[in-house]
């Protein structure tokens, strides 16, 4: 898609363009796909502007609710007019991040699995799903993104994070050279608790198996914990997701860090620089693995 005609695209839908404040930290890598995809400039004029009007979601939330964190980092960029909507970025071509491929996925293990997943009965939550919410993206993936839950958009399409929360997502992951086909995309939970409350502990842990299982199969290098309520039930932990994120954590034996939730973003504006901050982290992170 012509990088004019997406920008267009997401305005209409509402959306805003991700774009770093700073430039990436890692340098260019060479990538054996000829399609690039655009990168933003490192000048002031081309920081990212959310429109004045954007306000939390008047229905229902996209996801369950997410707590703004304290802790400061080193220096965060200067906030951008939110008023100035003549900041739109320009993007220059870049390499994306190399992918590697692993060995054939048995396609009969994951046709049973999501087979599974689909009539499963477990929890109460069986009872108002429209329909369970597998995961998508590359089964070969390096890059696994965990959320909490389906919200209402996923509960009726039957993909992880769609809407604008989605769109966000996506913009997020194409800030770092990947794009929403190279990663896979999955939630602990596989059905929408009502209203988009927080998960419960028996549901989280009548969903373990499938995600311990979709884990198993892709085999990815690192995972990318999506938000409060994810990285807390993923790390067994109740500490705030500022104390939780800039570090390097596992899960089954697999590196993890964690990144605020788009939907999160989209209620609190000031926190995207620090959402960037823990996209490059999670890319260093992710570059030290392949030295």
């Amino acid at each position: 898609m012509e990088e004019s005609v997406r920008l267009q695209y997401l305005e209409a839908m509402g959306i805003d363009v991700w774009v770093p404040r700073h430039p990436p930290v890692v340098a260019k890598q060479a990538f054996d796909d000829s399609e690039n995809v655009g990168w933003a400039s490192q000048s002031e004029a081309h920081r990212v502007v959310f429109p004045d009007n954007e306000a939390a979601p008047t229905q229902e939330q996209p996801t369950t609710g997410e707590t703004a964190v304290n802790r400061q980092h080193a220096e965060p960029a200067p906030p951008t007019a939110a008023s100035d909507s003549s900041h739109k970025f320009e993007s220059d071509a870049f390499a994306p991040l190399p992918h590697h491929p692993k060995p054939h996925t048995d396609d009969l293990a994951w046709k049973d699995l999501q087979h599974q997943v689909s009539i499963c009965r477990a929890c109460s939550l069986c009872e108002t799903r429209t329909q369970t919410v597998f995961g998508v993206g590359n089964k070969h993936a390096d890059w696994l993104l965990i959320g909490e839950a389906p919200g209402r958009d996923e509960d009726l399409q039957g993909e992880p994070f769609v809407g604008r929360a989605g769109q966000l997502l996506n913009e997020m992951i194409r800030a770092i050279g990947l794009r929403r086909e190279q990663v896979y995309i999955a939630n602990m939970l596989k059905c929408r608790p009502p209203n988009n409350r927080d998960p419960q502990a028996d549901e989280v842990a009548a969903c373990h198996g499938f995600l311990k299982r979709q884990i198993e199969l892709i085999q990815p290098k690192l995972i990318l914990a999506v938000g409060r309520i994810a990285a807390q039930n993923l790390l067994h932990t109740q500490q705030p997701l500022s104390r939780l994120r800039g570090m390097r954590h596992e899960l089954e034996g697999i590196p993890l860090t964690v990144v605020h939730h788009p939907a999160y973003l989209l209620r609190s504006l000031p926190e995207k620089a620090k959402a960037w901050e823990d996209l490059q982290f999670a890319l260093s992170v992710y570059q030290s693995l392949e030295q």
